[in-house]
């Protein structure tokens, strides 16, 4: 409310409830810039705030109680429980809003609002300003425009606290226990979809509400499709693992990869290939500091992953021309990081005036190098067709350097084999275990 000004007021909408099939709903989400003011979680709400009204800066809009719904449903806050809750100051439900939205906002210059995917409630807003300006010239009165939201929330949601770097550590520790759990069980007589239910059930032990993304479990060939989700292949001995998955607790996400072999160890052409992102991503992490820009980690991964597939003999020429031309985009088409937090894409700008935005203490990030190595390429050495690598850590940039919030995942070689060298040897000392 401070940074909206005394003029302003700011409107957030809860997004509907999302039906899977007939009458079947997905499971409830709220949105993040909501949760993040106010942790309420249910739907059919709306959040005023109201900077410099007289015991009303904070207003929720919510469903009233409701026995017969709350039977079928579960049960909800109210309107004298979201003041319990969340510490409103003033609630109403939610049928009200239209009633009520010019007596707190109608005498604000201006109103935040950011336009999503509710195309209804988009509707509801335009036409309350196209009220207000028709009104203006007869009252005085009225917003004049309304602005993104996010321009200034993001920003704030950018640079973490220390209570939201407690809840993520959380978030990690279980996502952690869950891509060990997994090196530790894999046989190649699972199927992927196998996986996905050790991990995720893993992530739900743990206190996690979920997944904080579709689990990615993709064996072999299925390694160089980055969002792989199908799960369906079984596991072939001589496969790479790729898992890609993350815990959500407490409304923060954990974003992980780790790649591994289903056998024991990894092949030569494996692991030459494994060697190369690791030490890309060991580049990458070092680059992480406060006042960098934030395409510094990319850069140096870029830099670590064209000697790699030069000394591959994926590519060939000079390392900076093949940079210059982005001649690695064949085997690493994305780029190293992206911003971690309530959303696994999470929010604030990647530039800020054209130019890239320096890292800060408090922004977390995920370094994510990886080479993928399609099966239908003629060109390629036979050996090295067929490979997907990534490996994915979440990086907090701190006020000396940075710290690698997932670090208890293994990722060295010898850690990753000695972990499959234990899956490999409690299934031969099981009776009827395959080798």
């Amino acid at each position: 409310m401070d940074r909206i000004g005394p003029d302003a007021a700011a409107l957030l909408a809860a997004p509907p409830v999302s039906v899977r099939s007939n009458d079947v709903e997905y499971p409830y989400r709220q949105h993040s810039d909501l949760l993040y003011l106010t942790g309420f979680p249910e739907p059919e709400c709306v959040c005023l705030l109201i900077p410099g009204r007289p015991n009303e800066e904070f207003v929720m809009f919510v469903r009233p109680r409701d026995a017969e719904r709350e039977t079928w449903t579960g049960y909800r806050a109210g309107v004298d429980g979201v003041r319990e809750l969340c510490g409103a100051q003033a609630a109403h439900p939610v049928d009200k809003l239209d009633e009520l939205i010019n007596e707190y906002v109608g005498g604000r210059d201006r109103l935040y609002y950011t336009f999503g995917h509710d195309r209804a409630f988009n509707e509801r807003v335009l036409s309350w300003m196209r009220q207000w300006q028709q009104l203006r010239p007869r009252t005085g009165a009225g917003p004049m425009a309304t602005l993104d939201l996010g321009d200034v929330l993001h920003e704030m949601r950018l640079v973490k606290g220390e209570e939201e770097i407690a809840v993520m550590r959380r978030a990690l520790a279980i996502t952690a226990e869950a891509h060990a759990t997994a090196m530790r069980s894999v046989r190649p007589d699972w199927h992927e979809y196998e996986v996905e239910a050790l991990v995720d059930y893993t992530f739900r032990r743990g206190g996690a509400t979920g997944p904080a993304y579709p689990s990615i479990c993709a064996a072999g060939a299925n390694a160089t499709v980055l969002h792989y989700t199908s799960n369906a292949a079984r596991l072939a001995d001589g496969d790479l693992l790729l898992i890609d998955a993350g815990a959500e607790y407490g409304g923060y996400c954990a974003d992980v990869t780790r790649t591994f072999p289903v056998a024991a160890r990894f092949t030569a052409p494996q692991r030459a290939i494994y060697e190369v992102v690791l030490s890309a991503q060991t580049a990458a992490i070092a680059a992480v500091q406060p006042g960098v820009p934030f395409d510094a980690p990319h850069a140096a991964a870029v830099g670590v992953l064209v000697d790699g597939l030069r000394d591959l003999g994926l590519l060939a020429g000079d390392g900076q021309e093949l940079i210059e031309q982005e001649a690695y985009r064949p085997f690493y088409m994305h780029r190293t990081s992206h911003w971690l937090g309530m959303d696994v894409h999470d929010v604030g700008k990647y530039k800020v005036q054209g130019a890239a935005r320096v890292l800060e203490p408090g922004m977390v990030l995920t370094i994510e190098p990886g080479l993928y190595v399609g099966g239908e390429r003629p060109e390629v050495d036979p050996a090295y067709r067929g490979i997907g690598v990534r490996i994915e850590d979440d990086v907090m940039v701190t006020a000396t350097g940075h710290e690698v919030l997932s670090e208890a995942v293994p990722k060295r070689v010898a850690d990753v084999e000695a972990l499959r060298a234990e899956a490999v040897s409690a299934r031969r000392a099981t009776p009827g275990g395959s080798g």
